[in-house]
This record gives C-alpha cells, structure tokens and sequence, in this order.
C-alpha cells in the first residue's frame, strides 16, 4: 500500500467511517462532552433511555450542548433553550418564538449513529464500513463487565492499541505489577485474515506478582484493527476465565482516550470482577508514562519515522498490516482511494 494513502490526513478521512467508543455507558445520564477525530460531541442518554450522540456547537450561537439538559429525545441548549433530537439533530424547540412560530428548516445539527456494548457507547462519524464485532470466543460465557476509568493518552489511538498488543515490554515496564517476567519472548503463532489478528501467548505465572497470582494462563490475542483489542485468559477448568478489552479512540491524531474495561466468566474462581479491575488498573497506569515519550506518537504508518523490528514484534507487525487492510477496505468502500484492497496474508520478520 502506497504511503501516501497512509498520511495523518488520509487516515483520519477514513477513520471517520469506522466505529470507536466516545463514553462509558455509566457516564452518560448527565450530558458529556467527547472529542472524536477532532469533532467535537456531546454524547447523553434520553429521556427513554437510548444513548445518543450528536454535535456539542448549537447551530444558533455556538452554545456548549454538554453543558446542556436532557428534554425527552432532545438536548437543550444552555444558552437559548434551543432543542435538538438525540436521533436526527432536528431542532424541535425555540423557546423563544411565539406560539405557531416557524422554526427555521436548517436549524439542525449532525446527529450520528450509536451502538451500546462492552458497557461502552460507540458511534461512527461518517457511514461505517465495518460492523462493530462481537468476538466469538465469548458468545458462551456468562461475563460480568466492569467498564475502566477512561486514561487520556498523550500518542495516537494506533500506538496506545498496539503496545496493548506487545508481550516484549511485560519485564520492562511492567515489574510493578507483573513481577520478574522473563524478557525472551519465544516463538509466537500468529495468523491474520483481513484486519482481524489472533494469537496464543501462554504466559506463566511469576512468583510474587499481583498479575500471575492466580496461575498459569492461556492468553488468547484476539484484535480487530484498527481499534479494537482483546484478550481471553483461560487458567483452566478449575480455575475458569476472564476477558479483558480495550478501544483506544481517537480524539486527534496524536492524542486519544484509552477506554477499556474487563470481564469474569461465571465460572472464574480466580478473583471478583472488581478485583480483576484493579489489578489491570496497575498495568495500564504503568503504560500511560511510556505512551506519553513515544517519538513519533503515532504508528508511522505512512514512512515517517525509520524503525528496526525482532521477531517479538510478530504481533504488532501483523496489527499493522491488518489496519493497512482496513484503511484501504474503508478507503476503496467510500471513494477515498481508486486502489483496491489489500488481501489476506501475514508480515513476517
């Protein structure tokens, strides 16, 4: 794939047609501001329940719609009690005209689609290509989700994703929480088909360590680029599973908000879902200072920077490819680009 399709501009036109999350589904029953790819939202919960996510300018006089109220389907506008519906962005209200006044025809603001999942609000600027997923390896369990303090992350949403993906920085930024973990990392399977990526890393337990306490575990890599990471702990039948996500999001391009959450199986006897919680919580406020020295903040996806990868970054090579694949289905599937799609394959070191 050619560079020039992978410049900051040229990803962030695209990235406008995929998915990623903007709130905690916890959050939103008060009016909350959110920044996607520098557009700036207001993401809230209607008077029936249903998230919604639309524009936070009022199209009137520039009124900040997070500081707002909710009025049934509606936002209201803290400066002139303007209403706007969650779902299409009409204005509906002007309290200022008299009773059979005309509301102006282009007294509207940009209203976009939302998804609610993973306890998180998702929603997508322009018209998405891809579907917002649900992993298959979890469809049998029974979880109990608990939804993580969002971080605000000083790099690009690419390079928070991909450290997620990264097993060669466990002994080195990690020895807080994770203990003395060994720094060779041996032979990882890794397969790609289009922007999806699997992995199997089995990871044994470290004495002495917050993280590995429980015992030895299977950890099943599970992504789809360009945002979305997972992780699968299988610690075997007596022990049971947990699930641990992460949606880094773009609020420009070399800054994004890292929300991510975790889940217990119901039959995981390793710790309670709050438990779990805090112990991730150690490893990521661990990741936060390491993103924020990052040069560049981003994945030079488009050939800035000169790199040297080891056969450690399998992983992160094969998440590259895959977001290469997705940026080019979304380019091609929208008219951004006149070259086809990249097909299946994998990077090798």
């Amino acid at each position: 794939m050619k560079h020039d399709a992978l410049t900051p501009e040229k990803l962030r036109e695209a990235y406008r047609h995929n998915w990623f999350v903007v709130a905690r589904s916890q959050d939103i029953d008060t009016p909350q501001a959110a920044q996607l790819l520098d557009q700036k939202l207001v993401v809230f919960r209607d008077a029936a329940g249903a998230a919604r996510v639309t524009d936070r300018r009022c199209i009137h006089r520039g009124g900040n719609l997070a500081d707002g109220v909710v009025r049934g389907d509606s936002i209201a506008c803290p400066y002139h009690g303007w209403r706007f519906d969650g779902q299409t962005g009409r204005c509906g209200h002007i309290p200022s005209l008299p009773q059979g006044g005309r509301i102006p025809p282009k007294a509207e603001i940009k209203a976009y689609p939302v998804i609610e999942r993973f306890e998180h609000v998702w929603t997508c600027l322009g018209d998405p290509v891809f579907d917002l997923p649900n992993p298959p390896e979890i469809e049998s369990l029974e979880l109990e989700w608990r939804a993580a303090k969002p971080i605000h992350a000083d790099c690009g949403f690419m390079a928070a994703t991909e450290n997620f993906r990264d097993m060669a920085h466990f002994p080195f930024v990690h020895e807080p929480s994770m203990g003395n973990v060994n720094p060779v990392v041996g032979d990882i399977n890794v397969r790609r088909e289009g922007r999806e990526v699997w992995s199997d890393y089995f990871y044994q337990q470290v004495p002495d360590s917050d993280f590995s306490d429980v015992g030895d575990a299977w950890m099943h890599y599970h992504s789809y680029a360009p945002g979305i990471a997972t992780i699968l702990y299988d610690f075997g039948e007596q022990t049971g599973k947990r699930y641990l996500v992460d949606f880094p999001s773009p609020v420009s391009y070399d800054k994004c908000i890292i929300f991510w959450g975790v889940a217990t199986d119901r039959d995981f006897r390793g710790g309670t879902v709050d438990e779990i919680l805090a112990v991730e919580t150690k490893v990521f406020d661990e990741d936060t200072p390491i993103l924020g020295g990052l040069e560049p903040k981003e994945v030079p996806l488009a050939g800035q920077a000169f790199e040297v990868s080891a056969p450690a970054d399998i992983y992160t090579l094969n998440y590259r490819r895959a977001t290469q694949y997705a940026v080019q289905a979304i380019q091609q599937a929208r008219g951004l680009t006149e070259e086809a799609a990249v097909g299946p394959g994998r990077v090798l070191v």
